[in-house]
């Protein structure tokens, strides 16, 4: 017999709770998913785009706050062409040893330009969007930074934008 309660759809059942629990205000409900998009046309036609919370950005520019107690709500481009030795961490909430090993743990980035040039992804936007996942007030999330962050990800082109938390 198969189980189709909500507890058992779950991937975890009492994620919802448990994030509230430790991160009280974000009010965090199973009604406030949102759906994914279908694809318009096939990913080897696509531009793709990729969107981390790992407080990547391109060595030179202006360092992430990662000190502020309620946190950043700024993100950095990351141009998709740039080689991991182009690149920084500014991130103090997660362990960052194996990123500074191979920086494609947590930012992909010549994965992904591998699957460009093997044409199983169309191509790649010019830019990736980086910032860091430590913020503590929710709507400043919602309303400012995921909002100028669409926003990026719609000028510049992007059919599909793959998402990864650090």
């Amino acid at each position: 017999m198969t189980d189709n309660s909500d507890a058992a759809q779950q991937l975890r059942p009492g994620l919802w709770q448990t994030i509230n629990e430790r991160y009280p205000g974000s009010m965090i409900t199973k009604e406030s998913y949102v759906s994914l998009a279908r694809l318009r046309k096939p990913l080897r036609e696509s531009r793709l785009t990729f969107v981390s919370t790992g407080g990547v950005q391109p060595k030179g520019t202006l360092p992430f706050d990662t000190v502020h107690p309620v946190g950043d709500y700024t993100f950095r481009r990351v141009p998709s062409h740039l080689k991991p030795a182009d690149l920084e961490i500014h991130q103090l909430k997660y362990p960052t040893a194996g990123a500074m090993r191979d920086l494609n743990v947590i930012f992909p980035i010549e994965r992904l330009q591998e699957l460009a040039a093997e044409g199983i992804i169309g191509s790649l936007a010019p830019n990736f969007f980086s910032f860091i996942g430590y913020n503590m007030n929710p709507e400043a999330l919602e309303r400012t930074l995921a909002e100028d962050i669409a926003e990026a990800v719609e000028a510049d082109g992007a059919d599909v934008a793959l998402l990864s938390p650090a």
